[in-house]
């Protein structure tokens, strides 16, 4: 029989899983540069915008998230929070369906991936708050970094299913697989692109749901327990972070190295068609490597967590992404670090497809060790949704404003490549900052 803890680990690392289709298909490799490029006509003023509306999305989670995290924590339970921010994240993902070549009023389709992208980031702080509860702190890096590693090869396996049987070449009327797409999808009208939002929604429904059923969660708390109490506290533990200087400073800096991972994540697919000319096909394969990559990446900084901590795989993987960021701005279709390289060369797509793949493992890396490490800063179990609220601010604090910069960059500067510069100095900022962080926490400072 299986045992019961093993099973409610299991069930919650599946959640990741359920979650990252939207983030492979949605944000990143799909629907994102279709709608970017179809939807609203593509180039400098099309990213502008992409770029200021999921940058209001952060925004808005930046503000919600340690709101709810507070009152989460003097209520107890967090299924409840997880399944209400679930299904508004269901039926916000299957409405992207209802976007459509040379849109008139594109806005609905923005609305409806700001509400998806706000309720997924919202949720997700419900579901790190019960990692401490899933084994001891040897155990929790192993644990989250498997669970990112299944997040990355659920994207992978989805991407997968996505190319090969539902996105149809416009010209040729079949997928990668070279059959025609199933369900009658038009390739003409985008239908398989705009599918993967409907798609990535019933994937995360039926995937959810062991964490329902198998997954322990914490006891309600007394009824005397009020939204005001669970505010009041999260008023004094912000009041409090002065004297936490080693968990200020892990805020302060994944603040900043998770909004930019989170930007470049979300302007890839957009920049490889944009400033690349990256053919679709390709651009497919390069989503299939970063997953690859990020899985592997995950899995072993999982690994490097349990044998050296969290602290070292977090300022490793940072200080690499904001090399590979710089690179990738430096490498254009035709050139690289200022090298022409000609019109026909192949040099600049084996690069970007190499940068893809270190991105992509170095980014599954950073995010699970980040998770183990924002544990061991948190340190009191009574408020540990409450932390992770804060933990979900600070990477949404300035999400909004890496975004936007992107956008504003983009358009005084009237170029996509010199756009996502910002996430560079985001991702530097970040690696100082982790010079006051303790490997431990405060506790042991």
């Amino acid at each position: 029989m299986t045992d019961p803890k093993k099973r409610g680990v299991r069930a919650w690392m599946l959640a990741d899983w359920a979650g990252q289709p939207f983030h492979t298909l949605c944000i990143t490799f799909v629907f994102a540069p279709w709608f970017v490029e179809f939807g609203l006509g593509g180039g400098d003023e099309a990213q502008a915008t992409w770029g200021y509306m999921t940058g209001t999305a952060a925004l808005i989670v930046a503000v919600l998230a340690p709101v709810l995290g507070a009152m989460a924590d003097v209520s107890g339970p967090r299924k409840p929070w997880i399944a209400g921010l679930s299904a508004i994240h269901v039926i916000a993902v299957a409405a992207l369906w209802l976007g459509t070549p040379a849109m008139e009023d594109p806005w609905v389709v923005l609305l409806a991936f700001g509400v998806a992208l706000i309720a997924t980031e919202l949720a997700f702080i419900f579901l790190n708050a019960m990692l401490p509860d899933l084994g001891s702190e040897e155990e929790i890096g192993r644990i989250s970094g498997s669970a990112w590693a299944m997040g990355y090869t659920g994207g992978l396996v989805s991407l997968i299913v996505v190319l090969g049987f539902m996105i149809g070449d416009p010209e040729t009327g079949l997928t990668r697989l070279g059959i025609e797409p199933i369900l009658g999808l038009d390739p003409t009208q985008g239908e398989g692109s705009r599918a993967s939002g409907p798609f990535s929604a019933i994937w995360y429904a039926v995937f959810i749901i062991p964490l329902f059923l198998f997954t322990p969660d914490v006891k309600r708390k007394p009824a005397g327990a009020s939204a005001k109490q669970g505010l009041r506290e999260l008023g004094q533990m912000i009041k409090d972070l002065p004297n936490r200087p080693s968990l200020m400073s892990f805020l302060a800096s994944s603040m900043f190295y998770r909004d930019a991972l989170a930007a470049l994540y979300a302007f890839a697919g957009i920049y490889a068609l944009g400033v690349l000319d990256l053919a679709r096909d390709d651009l497919a394969i390069f989503g299939i490597l970063a997953n690859i990559t990020g899985a592997i990446g995950a899995f072993l900084g999982g690994r490097a967590d349990s044998r050296f901590g969290p602290k070292p795989v977090v300022t490793v993987s940072v200080a690499l992404l904001a090399l590979f960021s710089l690179v990738l701005t430096l490498t254009t279709a035709t050139s690289f670090l200022g090298i022409d390289l000609g019109a026909e060369s192949g040099v600049p797509t084996l690069i970007f497809f190499a940068l893809g793949g270190f991105i992509g493992a170095m980014g599954g890396s950073l995010q699970a060790a980040s998770r183990s490490l924002m544990v061991r800063q948190a340190s009191d179990p009574a408020v540990m949704t409450q932390s992770f609220g804060l933990y979900g601010l600070a990477g949404k604090a300035t999400a909004f404003l890496g975004l936007f910069l992107i956008g504003f960059v983009t358009d005084i500067t009237e170029s996509q490549r010199l756009g996502v510069t910002p996430v560079i100095g985001l991702f530097l900022l970040g690696l100082v900052l982790l010079v006051w962080v303790k490997p431990k926490g405060d506790r042991y400072a």
